[in-house]
């Protein structure tokens, strides 16, 4: 049996940039200063390693459970009660080392944002689902990762197509990213559902959830986050 640890990262090491290598001409371009600033701050937050000693990342941590089980008491930092959001391990500290707090702030902005689809996807309740479905927060770790190697956000600046557009977008819309996190989640489900996938084919959903919505961003009148087809999924 694989575990859920298996699954991080190992699909976007190998890819890399190299599809959009052949954009590297057109990529010789200056940021202006708004999205000079927005995509420093942005950066800020990737650098960010989740602390289970800090009262706001904890606050944060209570505040997910509470959107996603507002009737259910949580007993603890530290509890069981985790697993039944997809969580590895009754203690959630340690799935967020591999992406920092900034996957915790996607789930919640997610969790705020957009209830709706939130829960559904939370508690699986569109389609025909496998019987051994993907746990719902490590998944979404992993999504937040998958955006921060496809937009190249660990470079100075993105290097390929899909990352120079996001930066655009990113200075219309300083919550960018944490939209374009909602949507991938939520084309990630319906991908899962198209393809009829079980647990040990979850890299290969994420890996076609990546190439569409690169394909999306790199449409040429996407110039808002809105733009994105794939926005109206949120609102299903």
């Amino acid at each position: 049996m694989v575990g859920p640890r298996s699954w991080f990262g190992g699909i976007f090491f190998r890819n890399g940039n190299k599809r959009y290598g052949n954009y590297e001409r057109i990529l010789d371009y200056t940021l202006t200063p708004l999205q000079e600033q927005r995509l420093q701050m942005l950066k800020e937050r990737l650098n960010v390693p989740f602390d289970e000693n800090r009262p706001d990342h904890q606050d944060a941590l209570k505040a997910l459970w509470k959107a996603s089980f507002p009737e259910t008491g949580l007993k603890g930092l530290v509890s069981e009660q985790w697993k039944d959001m997809g969580w590895q391990g009754p203690n959630p500290s340690t799935d967020f080392r591999g992406c920092g707090v900034v996957s915790l702030e996607n789930l919640l902005f997610f969790a705020r944002t957009y209830p709706a689809s939130f829960r559904r996807i939370l508690f699986k309740q569109e389609g025909m689902r496998a019987a051994w479905e993907y746990p719902f927060a490590v998944a979404g770790i992993n999504i937040s990762f998958m955006l921060i190697r496809m937009l190249d956000l660990y470079s100075e600046r993105p290097k390929n197509l899909p990352g120079l557009n996001f930066v655009r977008i990113l200075s219309e819309d300083e919550a960018a990213f944490d939209v374009l996190y909602c949507i991938a989640f939520q084309m990630m489900d319906a991908q899962w559902l198209a393809m009829r996938a079980s647990y040990l084919q979850f890299n290969e959903v994420l890996q076609a959830t990546r190439i569409q919505l690169e394909r999306e961003l790199c449409l040429e009148d996407i110039h808002r986050i809105q733009d994105l087809p794939a926005y109206n999924l949120l609102y299903k």
